[in-house]
């Protein structure tokens, strides 16, 4: 299919952006586009303008492009409420997503100065670090590092797996809240970059926060980046 400007008063890399538009209203999140070359041979134009046409729509999220896997079709974003009662599951859920978590490692060690200031706990006292990925239908939305004081037993329902909520219920805090949170835009570095699937400088929201035990004593700090095109935060009203 040649493309020509008899066609229309448009540049032609936003008519190629606007048939490619309407195509991906069929596609399925995660649809590999084809290449550059082979949209190229398909316009009749070269991959400059191809390239154009698919960094508009880039920017209008409906694809994203990553060194060494292509482009591929977007998912709409994840909204993620915040509020005193933060639950990962329990968001995904009510937007409808099927919630999935990877722990990448769980570490008892000494606190970090932010840590421990955080958590109310002396300088280079030790608590317990995880590190991990949270994930909406599949797709990585966020990687997140959390400090505790350290608790009998919940490294060890940590490394299992089991999500923060059910770890600290089977050590006997049955529940707790948020303090505060803090957001703030970054730019991905290398390593977050191939945490989040992205590309190093994309922008990510980064969240800190503090959660309390029912006494009302700092429990756990916690830093998540999200990839931004992926989720929404919305803060909800208490």
């Amino acid at each position: 299919m040649t493309i020509g400007l008899s066609d229309s008063d448009l540049p032609l890399w936003r008519q190629i952006a606007r048939t490619l538009r309407a195509e991906l209203a069929d596609r399925q999140p995660g649809h590999r586009l084809p290449s550059e070359a082979r949209l190229a041979a398909r316009f009749g134009v070269n991959r400059h303008t191809v390239r154009r046409a698919l960094a508009a729509l880039a920017d209008e999220g409906l694809v994203h492009a990553r060194r060494g896997s292509g482009v591929t079709v977007t998912a709409p974003p994840t909204e993620y409420p915040i509020s005193r009662r933060t639950r990962f599951h329990t968001a995904m859920a009510v937007s409808g997503r099927v919630p999935g978590r990877q722990v990448l490692s769980v570490e008892t060690m000494r606190g970090t100065k932010d840590e421990c200031a955080a958590l109310d706990l002396p300088p280079t006292a030790v608590v317990i670090r995880v590190e991990g990925l949270t994930m909406a239908d599949g797709v990585v939305i966020g990687h997140f590092r959390s400090a505790f004081r350290e608790i009998p037993g919940l490294a060890q329902a940590l490394t299992r797996g089991e999500g923060v909520t059910r770890a600290l219920a089977a050590c006997g805090i049955p529940d707790y809240t948020r303090a505060w949170t803090r957001l703030t835009a970054v730019s991905a570095d290398g390593l977050l970059a191939g945490h989040l699937q992205l590309q190093r400088g994309d922008p990510v929201m980064r969240s800190e926060s503090l959660n309390l035990n029912p006494k009302g004593q700092p429990l756990e700090f916690g830093i998540t980046h999200f990839a931004g095109h992926r989720v929404t935060l919305t803060i909800a009203p208490e």
